[in-house]
């Protein structure tokens, strides 16, 4: 389970003792996220090490998007092996048998590249941001439907 606290970590849910007193214990917030350390030292989300666990994909990001039904939900950005073409269908495919179904993405990202830090790592939040236009214009219900 991941657990985490900092400057930048809520203090608790507002109004709402019960999620308070299940997800705070000891000054942590346990996310309710499976995760393990990398041999660099980087925290990796249990669906992030499925997504690589995927023989076509050397690198992925999950990154969770705000929805009004479920509070938040998850999507990703993967980037395939070279030369291999791949479909969303496939990569969600994967997850479906390899994940809990509330775990698995709603939309898969196919790009190129991804912006990382100068240690190499991706960033998730810069990731999200870059979707997040194209994630809410889908969801924009059309006039008259």
């Amino acid at each position: 389970m991941v657990c985490i606290r900092g400057l930048n970590v809520t203090r608790g849910y507002k109004n709402n003792h019960e999620a308070n007193k299940t997800s705070f214990l000891f000054g942590l917030l346990h996310t309710s996220d499976v995760g393990f350390f990398d041999s660099n030292g980087y925290c990796i989300l249990q669906v992030d090490a499925v997504l690589l666990a995927h023989p076509h994909l050397p690198q992925a990001v999950s990154f969770g998007v705000h929805d009004e039904e479920y509070a938040e939900e998850i999507n990703c950005a993967v980037i395939p092996k070279e030369g291999v073409s791949l479909k969303e269908e496939k990569v969600l495919q994967f997850c479906k048998k390899n994940l809990a179904s509330f775990k698995v993405s709603k939309k898969v990202f196919i790009i190129d590249s991804v912006l990382k830090t100068a240690t190499g790592k991706i960033q998730r939040r810069i990731v999200a941001e870059h979707f997040l236009a194209q994630i809410s214009a889908a969801k924009v219900p059309k006039f008259g439907a």
